[in-house]
């Protein structure tokens, strides 16, 4: 651990109020008694009331005018804090251990009623994991830190349902994290184009001695959006289309993989959708048809003849088995 960090880790165990021996803090930071006491005179210097009193009853401690010092955070923003750490542990983040130390250090600065205070605030929401390999937080660091360092990497990958794994080197710009899975962007030299990775299907990672640079600007929310969503046709002509539902129906509607790119406005019972004509046609009449009578659509009318087609020609096909 770095000096500013060990001095940081050791105020914050005294601001618990406590008198530590310096052989107490030793042991706990994994340092020598002799390096306890330099923190303690450049805490000093720094104008933190620390003493450090010898004798019997002796021991290192900080002045109360300066262990009482309270926290900038209100409790909402300290529920907050806690609850955020709980989506980190949900969403597989790879930092999620040091999010937890960072967590204890402003805890350890709370008085006792405001821990219970906190505790019981966060009791009451809970985040579900996904079930993952536990190769996939150390591969998140690994390739984070290629990331930083501009330094390629060679893969093998196993695509679903793929005969046999593969072998590529990847210029990796950035890692996103999209419907409660990470995904790694990058540069592949054999395809010679950007392309996503999952990072549960990495097998294997090896960082090469070749380094890139990354290209300025390069936003890889931005790129891994582009990549979701379906192509406009050039110049297609944009309309749009209302529909008309109850609360829940609409929320599985608005959460479409293909639709919720183009969603502009939502209410409780309607949601607004701007798409182009060629997208409209192909894709929308038969899925919005399998939403049945849950749903209405308001307009434009050329979608609500194309359902009404549909449905008449899947009314004649059974008809037609009924003779």
């Amino acid at each position: 651990m770095a000096k500013w960090d060990n001095m940081l880790a050791m105020l914050w165990m005294l601001r618990s109020g406590k008198k530590l021996t310096a052989a107490q803090i030793a042991d706990s930071l994994e340092i020598s008694v002799r390096t306890v006491y330099r923190y303690i005179d450049a805490l000093g210097a720094s104008g933190v009331p620390v003493v450090a009193e010898s004798g019997h009853d002796g021991g290192v401690h900080i002045l109360e005018s300066f262990s009482e010092t309270p926290l900038f955070f209100n409790t909402l923003e300290l529920r907050a804090l806690v609850d955020a750490y709980k989506f980190a542990v949900g969403a597989g983040y790879p930092y999620a251990k040091e999010l937890e130390s960072a967590l204890k250090k402003v805890e350890n600065g709370l008085h006792e009623e405001q821990r219970h205070d906190l505790s019981l605030l966060t009791s009451g929401l809970d985040v579900i994991a996904p079930s993952r390999p536990p190769s996939v937080v150390p591969l998140l660091r690994e390739l984070e830190l290629a990331v930083k360092a501009g330094q390629t990497i060679h893969l093998t990958y196993r695509k679903e349902n793929a005969a046999q794994d593969e072998e590529r080197e990847v210029d990796p710009y950035g890692l996103a994290y999209d419907r409660s899975e990470w995904y790694m962007v990058g540069f592949c030299h054999r395809a010679q184009a950007m392309r996503t990775y999952r990072v549960d299907r990495i097998v294997n990672l090896a960082l090469t001695e070749a380094r890139f640079p990354k290209p300025e600007p390069f936003s890889v929310s931005a790129y891994f959006r582009s990549q979701l969503e379906p192509e406009h046709e050039e110049n297609a002509l944009l309309v749009v289309i209302r529909i008309e539902g109850e609360p829940d129906t609409l929320n599985k509607l608005c959460s479409n993989w293909h639709l919720r790119h183009y969603l502009t406005e939502r209410t409780d019972r309607e949601a607004r959708f701007l798409l182009d004509v060629p997208s409209m046609n192909k894709y929308l009449p038969k899925y919005l048809l399998s939403f049945g009578t849950s749903i209405r659509i308001l307009e434009p009318v050329e979608l609500k003849e194309q359902i009404q087609e549909l449905a008449c020609a899947i009314s004649r096909h059974y008809m037609n088995d009924a003779d």
